[in-house]
């Protein structure tokens, strides 16, 4: 598309782009903020409330992704609004590039990324959405990738001094009226008049190093601006960041603050796993007893549960924000649907209708509480608020639902009962339900039309490949599309056992007439479902407008035939002799596979009677087999997983296509399970390979640590020595290790243990070692090394501590613990990470070896 550059001549002149059509809008209800910091709907003057995402298309990666794809921009944004409408999201933020919207002098460049804006919004108006604009970001536009070279005005100065600069400043005001006054082709409506427009957010996350009144000065340049250009939207800031002048933003007439929370960090590298329902039971905000912060509107602007795949937080988070008087609550971020297969956008954020199922649904529920939860309710504290309202949520479940009259959502199987199922409207769920069975693990939507007449939509399944939150590539998917077949069984009053169902979606000529209340192999896609005997009152077709879709549409990625399978399976590190193992695989292809057999180490091309054992479905791909007991014995249990269809094999965990007693079968790669004793001691970090899996953390605002790997061979095993580093006084460190993996399969011993076991050469004064469990809540003791250079705690001395919020939340200025209120004793069976803390000073070191439970 042809640029040229919309130059603003003077300020003066800002005020005279208000058209006829503009001034017709202002009839409609739009968002304004009371006296009292409440934003509320003009016409009614009810409290408003939004909740939805940040979403990137227009710019930056995600804009050029598309072009790596060779996708079109606009039917990737028609299909993600699509799914924005079914997940029940009112609310979209982004923080504009202005980079790739600016000129050196401010001028707002007519290109595509403003079209595909424009184009973006006017799809999010037609289907109900409102939105916060975020005017500038002040960085380039390359992550993950290298910055692009741009002609923008923020280019040209660091982000901490954009803000200061005179000629810097000047640009930006040119920038912002130029930006609001707009007009958007697409809708007709300048910015600044759209009613779909809640507001303006003048920078993302600034960065003010100057004193209280350089800032002030600094907002009220931007406020008088965007008056100037005829702006009477709100405008919000920012205040998460630069506490140091935080005084200032209560003290200018801005009408909205806006916060953000990671309450689990940000970019691990790898699926953080462990109940995180303690990290977000608060939202604590020091400066909220400040003068003018009850005046002002609050916002988030950002939030999301980092290198997370669970789907019972969303929900949680939303209730303590309510709690705390949000009003527009916008996760970060969405990924397009058509490259969300490989999560290259932000790699430790993910989160898509199609490729994160569950998550997906808790974010829908998350929605439904946005709006249900009234301003300022409270709850209690955790483990108490886990049921709040018509909401639940559970770690142990992996689960977020409601259930309340008219709905039942669900994120994950649940054996809860709808609420009353005679007056159920609308159900959304991933897995099966008392009133609904499914096999398959993608989203489905069952809603009501009318009495005994429902629409059901069924989004194909999502395997994951490789963990979505390491380093990301396009030659690396993390999530494969598979478009299975399974049976639905109905349990509905409404719509009773014998009823019809037609396929609705373009392509879908699907017809049965069910007796039984299930439908066999079940294709994704929408469906009319009517009672048997039931007359319509409406006309229900394809095209019938209902709420803010049309009946048969369909979003869902493309069918990519694959012929191989993937195969998905955690081994036991280590289990106990004299017992059966149970082994659980997922295996998911384009087609059912006609077998899936286990083949151990000690099979023989040469023989033709190659023992195998014969895994059993259990259910949608999941796989089961019970390796008997006399074939474990203390050392190893090496196997492959082979999986046959026709004449064809695929063994794994290599995934050749090839059969280990073929004769140039060459891959030497097998599973591995430790055999050992039952009266073996339980290790928990046990040689050079645990040290890797070590996490370490600090509370200060800075910390450095150092690891380093000590062989002591032959005398002894290697050890661990990690020294810390900060500025603090008395900094506290943390090392942590998820220890689950290692003690799963040694239950049964691990229930005999009555102490933990540390070896150790070195430790600092104030050192304790531990465990969290599975409720989330830490026990701690000091620790003293004793003969033989171990410490020995014995598990009755540990007590309840408080649990560190480690790797530290988004923002800084959050509590650093959360204080449990319930008393909860140390249940050894439920510990799932290992921790060693200290509050010491900096320049501290620990140098360990083996940790084990006796």
């Amino acid at each position: 598309m042809k640029k040229h550059i919309v130059f603003i001549l003077t300020i003066c002149l800002f005020a005279i782009c208000v058209s006829a059509q503009d001034k017709a809008s202002r009839k409609e209800s739009v968002i304004y903020v009371d006296g009292n910091g409440v934003m509320r709907w003009s016409d009614t003057k009810k409290e408003a409330s939004f909740f939805g995402v940040n979403y990137t298309l227009p710019f930056a990666h995600a804009y050029r992704a598309m072009g790596y794809l060779g996708v079109d921009r606009k039917a990737t944004i028609d299909r993600d609004v699509y799914h924005f409408a079914r997940l029940g999201l009112n609310a979209y933020r982004i923080h504009l590039w202005d980079v790739e919207l600016s000129d050196s002098k401010g001028n707002l460049l007519d290109n595509e990324h403003l079209d595909l804006l424009d184009y973006l919004i006017s799809r999010l108006k037609e289907r109900g959405i409102h939105v916060v604009l975020t005017a500038q970001t002040n960085f380039g536009d390359g992550y993950p990738e290298h910055n692009i070279p741009s002609v923008g005005f923020s280019y040209l100065y660091d982000k901490c001094s954009v803000h200061s600069n005179p000629t810097a400043i000047v640009a930006q005001e040119h920038y912002l009226a130029a930006l609001v006054c707009h007009v958007n082709p697409y809708t007709g409506f300048a910015y600044k008049d759209d009613p779909v427009i809640v507001g303006f957010e003048v920078n993302n996350e600034p960065c003010h190093n100057g004193t209280v009144d350089e800032t002030r000065s600094y907002i009220n340049k931007m406020l008088e601006v965007l008056k100037q250009a005829g702006n009477q939207k709100p405008v919000f800031y920012n205040v998460s960041h630069n506490r140091s002048v935080v005084e200032a933003y209560y003290s200018t007439k801005i009408q909205g603050t806006t916060f953000q929370w990671y309450p689990t960090g940000l970019v691990s590298g790898h699926t953080r796993r462990g109940n995180f329902l303690p990290f977000v039971d608060s939202y604590y905000i020091p400066f909220s007893n400040l003068k003018g912060y009850k005046q002002k509107a609050r916002l988030v602007y950002e939030f999301d549960a980092a290198d997370i795949l669970y789907s019972y937080l969303y929900p949680a988070i939303v209730r303590t924000f309510r709690t705390d008087g949000f009003q527009w609550i916008t996760q970060f971020a969405y990924d397009p649907i058509d490259m969300a297969a490989y999560n290259t956008e932000y790699q430790t954020h993910y989160l898509n209708a199609a490729y994160t199922p569950h998550k997906a649904v808790g974010l829908m529920i998350a929605a439904e509480a946005a709006r249900t939860i009234k301003r300022g309710e409270n709850f209690g504290c955790y483990p108490v608020d886990t049921v709040f309202g018509d909401f639940r949520v559970s770690y142990k479940e992996d689960l977020s639902e409601l259930n309340n009259e008219e709905k039942f959502y669900y994120s994950n199987d649940t054996r809860t009962y709808p609420a009353d199922i005679n007056k159920l409207r609308s159900i959304a769920g991933c897995g099966s339900s008392p009133i609904i069975h499914y096999e398959g693990n993608g989203i489905y939507w069952m809603d009501q039309l009318e009495k005994g007449v429902w629409r059901l939509e069924v989004m194909p399944d999502a395997v994951e490949v490789s963990d979505p939150f390491a380093k990301p590539s396009f030659q690396k998917k993390v999530m494969r599309i598979i478009y299975g077949s399974w049976d639905m069984e109905f349990h509905l009053a409404d719509l009773g056992e014998h009823f019809h169902v037609t396929g609705l979606n373009n392509g879908n000529s699907f017809k049965s007439e069910v007796h039984d209340g299930k439908i066999s192999s079940l294709h994704p896609g929408v469906y009319l479902l009517k009672r048997d005997g039931v007359s319509m009152h409406h006309f229900w077709t394809a095209s019938t407008f209902w709420k803010n879709i049309k009946l048969g549409e369909y979003v869902a990625p493309q069918i990519s035939k694959d012929s191989l399978f993937t195969v998905v399976h955690h081994p036991n590190l280590v289990v106990d002799a004299g017992k059966g193992l149970k082994l659980e695989v997922i295996v998911a292809g384009d087609v059912k596979p006609d077998s899936v057999i286990i083949y151990t180490d000690k099979i023989s091309f040469w023989s033709d009677k190659n023992p195998f054992i014969k895994m059993k479905q259990v259910g949608g791909y999941f796989y089961r087999a019970i390796i008997p007991a006399s074939e474990l014995h203390e050392g190893y249990f090496r196997y492959n997983i082979v999986v046959c269809i026709g004449s064809k094999r695929q063994t794994f965990p290599a995934g050749v296509v090839k059969s280990p007693l073929d004769w140039d079968y060459t891959s030497t790669t097998l599973w591995e399970t430790k055999v050992v004793n039952a009266d073996a001691p339980v290790f928990l970090l046990d040689g050079k390979d645990d040290y890797a899996n070590l996490e370490t953390y600090s509370l200060s605002d800075w910390c450095f640590t150092k690891s380093k790997v000590i062989d002591n061979a032959p005398m002894e095993k290697p050890t661990v020595c990690i020294s810390f580093d900060s500025k603090e006084k008395r900094p506290e460190f943390f090392v942590h290790k998820y220890i689950r993996d290692e003690i799963g399969g040694r239950m049964g011993s691990l229930s005999r243990c009555r102490t933990l076991c540390i070896y150790a050469k070195h430790i600092p004064e104030t050192l304790q070692a531990g465990f969290i469990t599975a409720d989330g809540y830490t026990y701690l003791a000091p620790c003293t090394i004793s003969a033989g250079n171990v410490i020995r705690l014995p598990l009755s001395e540990l007590k309840q501590a408080n649990t560190a919020f480690v790797p530290n939340a988004y923002p800084v200025f959050l509590e650093k613990y959360f204080y449990p209120k319930t008393k909860i004793p140390l249940h050894i069976m439920s510990i799932e990470k290992l921790e060693l803390s200290s509050q010491g000073k900096s320049g501290d070191s620990l140098e360990i070896g083996s940790v084990w439970l006796e």
